[in-house]
């Protein structure tokens, strides 16, 4: 085990309970790709890994023991193994389970694994071995390798083979999901919380506008929640036939559920001319993107989005205003939604964060990357 004397500031960050170890901690230090035991004035810190990745340089780890924290993860979503509702949910979520560099889902019957570092993926066979003794019931998984390689994006790893779609279940609704097929799934697991929302009592009877749709999940939920309509908008060409496998798979007619292959700024403009309104809209962009036109940013342009959204918003109308980017606070988040509502006045009447499944640091405000509220127009 390679020992690595750390200076203060790292020491004080660690020491606050934040895992990811980034370079401007190690200031002058030289560090090599694998395990460490940090040091700080002759004292142990904490065992740590380092490998490059999208956040960081590494993590400090609680142990390397992968049947123990698999365990603990397990035990930790009992609930959700015995809820015949939900089939699809996070089993192991980084710095949340103990580890960070990697994630582990459940569909069904086949877990996926994600990998973040290329040291993690050094261990794969370890976790694997590890991951089989504590979850013997998993029939076959997949591996999403999500940082900078040469190595398949995606790929079977071990046991029986998925089909090449298949449905899973949340709250009873069903989503058909796809393991083998570039990075995405069909589904975003951390949002099944807003998802139930909109099922049990906020789509009911309204008509929702469901923008940056991908598969429309959200607009799936809101038609099983007794949605008047749905209307779903999103620029990838994929958009429409994953989203009405969604509905198909519910038995929904799509009479009353529309789906739009377009630029999301471009149909706010189109349903303003057409005099088009909505009593909730679904708000969910990526924290990056870029079209022949423009670049987005959440950080940034995201007050637009609602500033847009406000005039095809019915009166009384409710925006769902949600993004997943780590390094945008819930405050500063606010600010960006306050800016696009300008001098119109809005309460927010609910928030979700990530659910319980998806296990987050306490200490680290960007492992609780979520930021999700419902905001009522006044």
């Amino acid at each position: 085990m390679t020992k690595l004397t750390i200076n203060k500031y790292a020491a004080k960050k660690i020491s606050q309970g934040i895992a990811v170890l980034d370079a401007r901690d190690f200031p002058g230090n030289s560090y090599t790709e694998g395990f460490a035991d940090l040091y700080f004035e002759h004292q142990f810190v904490s065992k740590a890994y380092f490998s490059r990745q999208n956040k960081g340089i590494g993590w400090t780890v609680t142990s390397t023991d992968f049947i123990q924290l698999l365990t603990d993860a397990k035990n930790k979503r009992k609930s959700y193994a015995q809820d015949a509702s939900t089939t699809a949910y996070r089993i192991f979520n980084q710095d949340g389970d103990g580890f960070g560099g990697m994630t582990i889902d459940i569909y069904g019957d086949y877990a996926l694994f994600s990998w973040y570092n290329a040291f993690i993926y050094t261990l794969k066979d370890e976790i694997l071995s590890a991951f089989q003794t504590v979850f013997p019931e998993i029939l076959g998984a997949y591996e999403k390798v999500r940082f900078e390689s040469k190595l398949p994006i995606s790929s079977h790893i071990y046991g029986k083979m998925a089909p090449e779609k298949f449905i899973i279940l949340e709250n009873g609704v069903k989503y058909q999901v796809f393991l083998n097929d570039g990075l995405m799934t069909g589904i975003f697991l951390d949002q099944h919380e807003v998802r139930g929302a909109l099922l049990e009592y906020l789509a009911a009877g309204k008509d929702i506008l469901n923008l940056f749709s991908y598969t429309a999940a959200f607009s799936v939920a809101s038609a099983m929640g007794g949605a008047k309509s749905t209307t779903s908008v999103d620029l990838a060409k994929r958009s429409r036939e994953l989203s009405e496998a969604h509905f198909k798979a519910n038995g929904l007619s799509l009479d009353a559920h529309k789906f739009h292959v377009m630029d999301v700024f471009e149909y706010a403009k189109y349903a303003a001319r057409k005099k088009l309104g909505f009593d909730l809209i679904v708000i969910d962009p990526p924290s990056f993107a870029r079209n022949k036109k423009m670049t987005f940013s959440v950080a940034k342009d995201y007050h637009q989005l609602i500033a847009d959204a406000l005039p095809i918003l019915n009166r009384h109308g409710k925006i769902i205003a949600s993004t997943n980017h780590a390094r945008l606070s819930r405050s500063d988040f606010l600010d960006e939604l306050s800016k696009g509502f300008g001098t119109q006045k809005f309460e927010i009447v609910a928030e979700f964060r990530l659910p319980a499944d998806f296990a987050s640091n306490s200490c680290d405000p960007q492992s609780d990357y979520l930021k999700v509220f419902v905001l009522e127009v006044k």
